[in-house]
């Protein structure tokens, strides 16, 4: 009995492993879309609030990581979060699968890398839809896709 327990729990923590170990070595799938910024952190942040706020989003929260973590007595680089959502759309994935809403209102992160680099990326409409085992929103995923896509294109075009 015991053998076969522990057989059980290592072949669980097998499988664990195996999931979790490209994200954690930065690989695999992280749901991540990530694209360059020709800007800094905050007019990419700026200039993607200002585009959403025009189509009708609601801007729930802007965070200021840096600044936070100055408040405390560290360094970061610049890194800003923007947590925004339209309830016409993301509704529907909570009428599918309410644990959505640990993902949702959408969120855009922009950050300065080592060499100074300006990211910003968002989670992939797709990847919460499978994170989520909602199989039954294809037309709202693909919304969800293209209206990101053309957001956050918008907001680090030249």
């Amino acid at each position: 009995m015991k053998k076969s327990i522990l057989g059980v729990l290592l072949l669980v923590a097998a499988g664990l492993m195996a999931w979790a170990a490209p994200v954690l070595a930065g690989g695999g799938d992280t749901g991540l879309i990530t694209k360059k910024s020709p800007y800094s952190v905050k007019v990419t942040l700026d200039r993607l609030e200002g585009i959403l706020k025009k189509k009708g989003f609601t801007i729930a929260l802007r965070w200021d990581h840096a600044a936070r973590a100055a408040g405390a007595g560290m360094a970061l680089r610049p890194t800003e979060l923007l947590v925004f959502g339209n309830p016409k759309v993301g509704t529907h994935f909570f009428t599918s699968r309410q644990t959505a809403g640990i993902d949702l209102p959408m969120k855009a992160l922009a950050w300065e890398d080592e060499n100074g680099q300006v990211w910003l990326a968002y989670n992939d409409p797709a990847y919460i839809a499978r994170r989520h085992g909602i199989t039954d929103r294809d037309a709202t995923v693909r919304k969800m896709t293209g209206a990101l896509q053309k957001l956050t294109d918008a907001a680090v075009a030249k």
